[in-house]
Formats: structure tokens, sequence, C-alpha cells
């Protein structure tokens, strides 16, 4: 097991996303977890068909992808895990996740609200929600048969998860998209 005196406190721990073989998530999660490393699955329930049922299934809201947080030059212990294929990066040298985006998926896990994998969306308007169990999160509001979403994005994955809110949950945030400013109180369109 990986003890806090072979991976370093404080700063230098940063979430890194770890591919992983197809369906090897679970088993990759819990051995990072045995071995004394903080990682983070988020998994989400769907209903699959079977030929004679559906049933409801825990799957990965990234396929493929397992988070931990380290220190990357101890990582080696990690990518001896059967099922590990690298850590997610440029060349041989790993690119660590923002921790505001593991944040923000972490806290859409633990709203209760539904959440499931989305297509991740480089433009679109950017919205704040203001009220709910996902209060102060940063997203792009989008809109899927007549109930609201926002999505949060992981940017060096570019994969993306909708999380179902309340319309009136929000407010836009003053950014510019596609070149345009967005409308913001007391403006006409």
């Amino acid at each position: 097991m990986i003890s806090d005196k072979l991976q370093p406190n404080g700063e230098s721990r940063q979430w890194f996303a770890f591919r992983v073989k197809s369906r090897s998530e679970k088993l990759v999660s819990a051995a990072a977890h045995s071995k004394g490393f903080e990682e983070f699955l988020p998994l989400c329930c769907q209903r699959r068909r079977w030929s004679d049922r559906f049933k409801s299934v825990e799957l990965p809201l990234f396929p493929g992808y397992v988070f931990c947080r380290l220190d990357a030059t101890y990582r080696l212990p990690l990518l001896t895990i059967p099922g590990v294929l690298h850590v997610v990066g440029i060349g041989k040298i790993p690119v660590p996740i923002d921790d505001a985006e593991i944040a923000a998926i972490q806290t859409a896990m633990r709203s209760g609200l539904t959440v499931e994998p989305w297509p991740f969306l480089d433009v679109g308007q950017r919205v704040r929600v203001e009220y709910g169990p996902l209060a102060g999160m940063e997203g792009i509001l989008v809109e899927l048969r007549k109930q609201n979403r926002i999505v949060i994005s992981v940017s060096l994955l570019k994969r993306s998860v909708g999380v179902e809110i309340e319309a009136d949950w929000v407010a836009p945030l003053n950014v510019r998209t596609h070149g345009l400013p967005l409308p913001t109180a007391g403006t006409r369109s």
C-alpha cells in the first residue's frame, strides 16, 4: 500500500486521468484505492435491455477513464495495475486536470440529480447555477426534451456530463459566444 510517506502531501498532488481497458474501470479504481491513492470513478445508472428484460446497471460517466489524485512523479504503482494503459498527457508527460473540473463533477454526483454522459461542447452559453444543490457551479446550459441541463466538462479528455436542473436556477455569465457578447440585464435583442 502506498502510504503518505511515499506520496508527498499538499500542493504536489493533482488530479490525473488514467486511460484503462474497456470495462476495467471498477477494478482499476478498487486497486488504486487499495494501494492508498485517492481515486474517483463517477458512475451513472442506465437502463439496458437484455433479451428478456430491462435492467438498471451502473456505468462509468467517462468510459475508459479513472481519475486519481497524486504527485505525478509517484505514478508507477498505478501504471502497474492490470488494466491501466497510460496516464493522459502530451506525449509521455502527464497533464493534470483542473481541480475545479473534478470538484464540479463530484458536486454533481453528490447532488442526487440525474447525471448522464453528454457530448463535449466547445461553444455555447456559459451559465452559473445560482440556486439548488449545484449553486456556484458554472457550465453550459442546454435543453433536451424540454428539460434543462447544465453541461460540465473535463477539457483534457474532451468529455462532458449533463446534469438535469431547473431553468430558474441559472443566470448567464457575461462572456462572449461565437464572437458576440451575451445580452445582459436591460439589453434587448
